[in-house]
């Protein structure tokens, strides 16, 4: 009899090095990089395979509703969302979706973790190496993947190991952290080392045996934060004051060194973690001129280079490996080569108090009922465009501190005022004084677009107290 496979996806991740694509509040698995859909939801299509039971999504709180709506957009129903109340690093975030697992599932289950912003072809050679896994993990072995490297990396930790590439799991000799580039250089040489490529297949019941003996702290706040986790619309948020008590380390660090189950599986399937715009590149389709560009944007006589705009258009003439990333806030110019300096930049960006939010937030915010983009600030005013789904509607809520002013753009808005229900269409428009309730709603079946105008002594996003929400949030 196969064992019971569940696949967790790893999606709380706050990445920067794909700045100013990639942000805090969306961060990089939630961005389309290479392809129509975001590496989120490619794994959770690589998850959908006959081999697994529906998927487990490990997230933040904040990400919920991203994870949610991504998930929908391409039909695929999870198991459940598990809510990280704080950020505490892989060897939480896996204990408790074990916990999970085992309270659910039984403990004799595999969890297939996956991170959510790899890129993955998945070939005969991948789905051989998830069966080999799969087998060594029902034996009772912590399995990890590792990448037959291509070219001397100094941005992956790497495993020494006599794996052979569809030879099955053979024991973990030595993990070696990121190297620098001539010790990288004599790894590729020497041979006998894979690159970690933070993939794992594990028994829930074994993987919590060995965290019960190697790391109790993150035992058990695993334990204590599922056995007290409360569900939250189509969320299962874990303990707030069980999950913080876990160490904020990685599973690698917890577990996988020190354990003497710990095996390894060899693999040559196309893969990167994409965790730099180098990668992004190296993982995309290029023209002749080994350019890779979307948005719009226009190039001449320029080779070897990345040129991505979700915003306005960009021209670049007379350059070579060079790394161009515009945001309608935010450009990032750079030498293609040296793109894992970006991190360096973020760093100096939050650190920076007129600098800071760049790193966090986008002009553009999406919410569960759509989002806004702001378009103009200044003195006690402030413009933003709003866009709601259709079927979807925002909070009744009021404000201490601003009136607003809404006029309808494209669709059909039904306006909540402090009881009474207007209907608006394109060219109509409504003012809502300081202190109304007031409530938003696309009744429609066409994205409801409109334009925003708050007036008042204070317009910060929270300025808003929620009455009834639909979502959860009042």
């Amino acid at each position: 009899m196969s064992p019971v496979i569940v696949p967790i996806v790893l999606a709380g991740g706050q990445g920067t090095r794909l700045w100013p694509m990639s942000r805090a509040a969306r961060p990089k698995q939630f961005l389309p990089l290479t392809g129509a859909t975001s590496l989120f939801q490619q794994t959770l299509q690589r998850a959908a395979d006959a081999r697994y039971q529906p998927a487990i999504v490990i997230t933040n709180s904040e990400y919920r509703f991203i994870v949610g709506e991504q998930a929908a957009e391409i039909g695929i129903k999870t198991a459940a969302v598990l809510l990280e109340p704080v950020a505490r690093n892989t060897a939480i975030a896996i204990a408790a979706a074990a916990a999970y697992v085992a309270r659910n599932f039984g403990p004799d289950s595999i969890l297939h973790v996956l991170p959510s912003d790899h890129k993955v072809i998945t070939d005969d050679g991948y789905w051989l190496a998830i069966d080999q896994a799969a087998k060594a993990a029902s034996a009772g072995q912590l399995v990890t993947f590792g990448i037959q490297p291509t070219h001397p990396e100094t941005g992956f930790g790497y495993i020494r190991s006599d794996a052979q590439i569809g030879g099955g799991a053979r024991p973990v000799a030595a993990f070696t952290e990121k190297p620098d580039a001539a010790r990288a250089a004599e790894m590729l040489q020497e041979g006998g080392y894979l690159w970690n490529s933070g993939m794992f297949m594990l028994g829930a019941g074994q993987f919590l045996s060995e965290a019960e003996r190697l790391a109790p702290e993150t035992y058990r706040a695993a334990e204590d934060s599922v056995a007290a986790a409360r569900a939250d619309l189509d969320f299962i948020r874990l303990d707030e004051s069980s999950f913080s008590q876990a160490p904020n380390i990685s599973v690698d660090y917890a577990i996988f060194e020190r354990t003497e189950r710990a095996a390894v599986v060899a693999v040559d399937f196309a893969w990167s973690d994409l965790g730099s715009w180098d990668a992004v590149w190296k993982n995309s389709d290029r023209d002749a001129a080994q350019n890779v560009t979307q948005g719009a944007v226009t190039l001449a006589e320029v080779t070897n280079s990345l040129v991505i705009t979700d915003h306005p258009h960009v021209a670049v003439n007379g350059l070579d490996d060079i790394a161009v990333i515009a945001t309608n806030d935010a450009v990032f110019v750079g030498r293609l080569s040296e793109a894992q300096k970006v991190g360096d930049i973020v760093k100096r960006l939050r650190n920076n108090d007129e600098t800071h939010a760049l790193t966090e937030i986008h002009r553009t915010a999406y919410r569960p009922w759509g989002g806004y983009t702001s378009v103009l600030n200044g003195d006690r005013f402030q413009v933003k465009r709003l866009f709601v789904k259709p079927g979807k509607k925002l909070s009744l809520q009021k404000h201490h501190h601003r009136a607003e002013h809404w006029i309808v753009v494209r669709g059909t808005a039904e306006v909540t005022l402090d009881g009474t229900i207007t209907t608006l269409t394109e060219n109509q428009s409504i003012y809502l004084p300081l202190g109304c309730e007031h409530r938003l709603a696309n009744p429609g079946r066409i994205e409801l677009e409109l334009i925003e105008v708050q007036t008042g002594s204070y317009l910060g996003e929270d300025d808003i107290i929620r009455i009834e929400d639909e979502f959860g949030r009042a």
